[in-house]
């Protein structure tokens, strides 16, 4: 009887590891394949990039050579010295920043209030006014570019910084991010405050916008890179060169270049450092802001 009896442990300890074990290898297995498809994405958003480096670093001859191939003969920076020479790109970089950064930050205030005001106030139609912002997200900006410049157009506001920034302010992505990042946050210090008080603008002011700094940091960053990245609406709205922006600036000179392939991936380059600067700066902010607004699922 009691050697029956302690096999019954002996049995469930065994099934317990087993069970452990199997748990582990799937874990292991699951994990090397994450790392597969990291590794797979990662070569093919560096080999674009590294081949943009190796033909801007070659003489425009040698770019034009079949077949191609990695091997530099002659590494130059003229490619560089051309594109620097050929325009005022440090006005671009200036304009670029002016535009992104007045962007990015109206875009965190007008998203943040509207979002609070979604989640916290009561109002009739509150829903219904939620789902036409979401509708925003299916409507593509190129369905808004006529309407756009002929409203500029008419108050003379072209080829003017307010042309490049109003119109990429509203972003409906923005107002959902804050919306489910308010809602996720614990509503007893804001009734608390009521208590002691505070009106809703300060409640929003002095609780709710410190407690968002995720949420602010990854609007913040990801309307900012979108912004200078933009390139066909400053591209229509704007015609000073000493107003355009990098993109523009860039692409004008371009087609000066024809088939000088070097001086187009200079260019490219030149126009992504800085955006590769700010990644290298902001990284942790980068990553806090995508975990804590859940952007990564």
């Amino acid at each position: 009887m009691s050697t029956a009896v302690s096999e019954v442990p002996d049995l469930r300890n065994t099934k317990e590891r087993s069970t452990a074990a199997s748990y582990d290898n799937r874990h292991k297995t699951f994990n090397r394949l994450c790392t597969g498809v990291l590794i797979a994405f990662s070569v093919l958003w560096l080999v674009p990039i590294f081949w943009a480096l190796d033909t801007a670093v070659k003489p425009n001859a040698e770019t034009t050579k079949i077949p191609t191939t990695w091997f530099i003969e002659n590494p130059t920076l003229e490619s560089f010295r051309t594109v620097l020479e050929a325009g005022d790109i440090w006005k671009w970089y200036l304009s670029s920043f002016i535009t992104s950064t007045a962007v990015a930050a109206g875009t965190v205030l007008t998203a943040s209030m509207a979002a609070y005001a979604i989640s916290r106030l009561h109002f009739r139609g509150r829903n219904a006014v939620f789902f036409f912002i979401l509708a925003g997200i299916m409507i593509p900006v190129q369905v808004l570019i006529v309407p756009l410049f002929r409203e500029f157009d008419a108050v003379n506001l072209l080829n003017t910084y307010w042309a490049v920034i109003l119109p990429q302010i509203p972003t409906a992505i923005a107002v959902f991010i804050f919306v489910q990042f308010f809602n996720g946050l614990p509503k007893e210090l804001e009734e608390a405050a009521r208590v002691d008080g505070a009106s809703s603008w300060r409640i929003y002011r002095t609780i709710v916008m410190p407690l968002s700094r995720p949420a602010v940091s990854a609007v913040a960053i990801f309307t900012f890179v979108w912004s200078w990245n933009n390139l066909l609406w400053p591209l229509l709205v704007l015609t000073n060169p000493n107003l355009m922006t990098i993109q523009v600036g860039l692409s004008s000179q371009i087609g000066n270049y024809g088939i000088r392939y070097a001086d187009i991936m200079a260019s490219a380059l030149l126009g992504g450092l800085p955006l590769l600067a700010a990644f290298l700066l902001f990284q942790r902010n980068i990553v806090e802001g995508i975990a804590g607004t859940g952007l990564k699922g």
